[in-house]
């Protein structure tokens, strides 16, 4: 098979590698160590099943040469073990191709959050502050942190929009496909009828961009000061601390007023603007491979209606991949675990479907 002589080659690399870590010279340099050493562990899952699936395969080799056995009872013996190893192998090779799928790049990185109420006043902005909830719950569970970028709040408690910082291996890898229209159905607290509204709330996930990623040119920036407004505290709207930061080549604007010190409040926005640089990019990207793959998961397309919270039966349904749950109450408290796997399942289908492996 094909794959098998790609998995040769990753051995290959993967036994260089460690032959590399090895070296006293290589162990005295810091840099160098620290790209082998996460090489080593993005290879080591790809090599262990490799070295499991060719023990199968040998075991499989010799209980075969044992069916031509005189011994009747040895031969159904082997033919019984050809039987279970034979069975073993499908399952095997899929999780290969499985690990043998292109890895996103920025899997491993923190991510941006960025939540706002759409259609339905202030019934959206209380949506938007259920999501913000649900998403740092989520959070906790995972045992990540989270650090609030930006909030615009409503006076009943919700939010025209948030935008939080996700620290955490692995959090752009779990997070995502949350990308979306997000609708809810229920009763607002609002209403005196008791008829159901509809509302919608759009969550964008950025990955976290270093300085290696997007080049920002100082010329290429307007950067003014003012006075932060709405909830903070007195010394947060008493001094010119709030930044916003004009990127004009390509006119994206960021704000932020959340800390006390403007240095603060700058370094945060730059960060968000790399963000959503660094996002802009990527939408290209995925534009291109949306085009290729109709099915992913991940096209990354924010108008797209991707999930129904319905309260009335304690219903989520996730309209990409056909998904229902019928336990909306813990998803908004944060068990994102059976959703969230359950996207990254499908994704990985798709995937091999348009992977010749």
């Amino acid at each position: 098979m094909d794959f098998l002589k790609k998995l040769e080659e990753i051995e290959s690399a993967f036994q260089d590698i460690e032959s590399r870590m090895a070296d006293p010279e290589i162990s005295n340099n810091v840099q160098e160590m620290q790209s082998l050493s996460r090489r080593h562990s993005e290879l080591y899952p790809v090599v262990q099943a490799f070295r499991e699936y060719r023990k199968v395969m040998r075991s499989l080799e010799e209980a075969q040469e044992l069916l031509e056995q005189d011994d009747e009872e040895m031969r159904q013996l082997a033919k019984e073990e050809v039987q279970r190893l034979s069975d073993m192998l499908p399952g095997l090779e899929q999780d290969l191709k499985v690990l043998l799928l292109p890895r996103d790049p920025n899997d491993h990185k923190n991510v941006i959050i960025e939540i706002r109420a759409g259609a339905g006043g202030d019934e959206a902005a209380l949506f938007a502050a259920d999501l913000f909830r649900m998403y740092t719950r989520y959070t906790e569970r995972q045992g990540w942190r989270y650090e609030i970028m930006e909030m615009n709040e409503t006076g009943i408690g919700g939010y025209k929009e948030v935008v939080f910082l996700v620290k955490g291996e692995g959090a752009y890898s779990k997070l995502k496909f949350e990308s979306g229209v997000h609708r809810v159905q229920r009763i607002p607290v609002t209403e005196a009828s008791g008829r159901i509204h509809t509302s919608t709330a759009t969550v964008a996930v950025l990955p976290e961009a270093e300085d290696v990623d997007v080049q920002i040119r100082p010329e290429d920036l307007k950067i003014d000061t003012y006075r932060a407004s709405g909830a903070g505290g007195q010394y947060v709207n008493m001094t010119d601390s709030a930044v916003r930061i004009t990127h004009i080549p390509t006119g994206l604007v960021v704000t932020c007023q959340d800390e006390r010190s403007q240095l603060k409040n700058r370094a945060k926005a730059m960060q968000l603007l790399r963000a959503r640089l660094y996002d802009q990019e990527l939408q290209k990207q995925q534009a291109q491979m949306a085009a290729e793959r109709k099915g992913q998961v991940g096209t990354g397309d924010r108008s797209e209606r991707i999930r129904t919270y319905n309260y009335p039966q304690n219903r989520l349904t996730d309209h990409r991949i056909g998904f229902t749950l019928y336990k909306l109450d813990q998803v908004l408290d944060g068990d994102l675990y059976e959703l969230i796997e359950a996207l990254r399942v499908a994704d990985q289908a798709e995937k091999l479907k348009t992977l010749a492996l």
